[in-house]
């Protein structure tokens, strides 16, 4: 599976147990949309590998125990701790009118709506404590926070990021 075609859906934080059992961190909105998983992708030397599971019971805060078949030991699932896991793209719920993936957004148009068109959007910055877009805009990297006061709409068909931004925002990294 290509990395390409696949959504990060979390990572593997710690074994759980002597079992072979894993705690897995979702980094999701809606956890319970996961729940009757049967396999996942394991990010493994830079390489995604497939694994069926043997069970995911759910736990509070976006974590899950999980046990992958033919894993029976702790020492088996030791390797697999801090480990990337992805699910194909496909696989991801559907979205209401108004609502987007933040992959959907990369390669997008930014309008903003006094200044027009800005530049297409090169990478999202899922960060713990804010995200954010990175845009390309006179040869300079501009973050762009992703709050509903700062992007107005966002038009998946069309491929555009209706935004306002915070006044002398985009001064801030034009200025040296």
């Amino acid at each position: 599976m290509n990395k390409d075609n696949c959504f990060q859906l979390g990572h593997i934080a710690k074994v759980h147990g002597l079992q072979g059992e894993l705690l897995l961190v979702l980094d999701v909105d809606f956890p319970e949309d996961y729940e009757g998983i049967s396999h996942v992708f394991v990010e493994k030397n830079n390489r995604l590998v497939p694994y069926i599971l043997e069970h995911l019971v759910p736990q509070p805060n976006n974590r899950f125990l999980a046990k992958f078949e033919e894993f029976d030991h702790i020492d088996q699932v030791k390797p697999f701790v801090g480990a990337g896991i992805y699910l194909p793209l496909k696989e991801l719920p559907e979205l209401e009118e108004g609502q987007y993936y933040f992959h959907d957004l990369v390669g997008c148009t930014v309008i903003d709506e006094k200044m027009g068109e800005l530049g297409k959007i090169k990478v999202i910055y899922d960060l713990d404590t804010q995200d954010l877009i990175g845009m390309e805009y006179q040869g300079k990297e501009v973050l762009i926070p992703i709050q509903d006061g700062i992007i107005q709409k966002v038009d998946r068909t069309a491929k555009q990021v209706f935004c306002q931004l915070p006044e002398g925002l985009l001064d801030i990294y034009l200025n040296d």
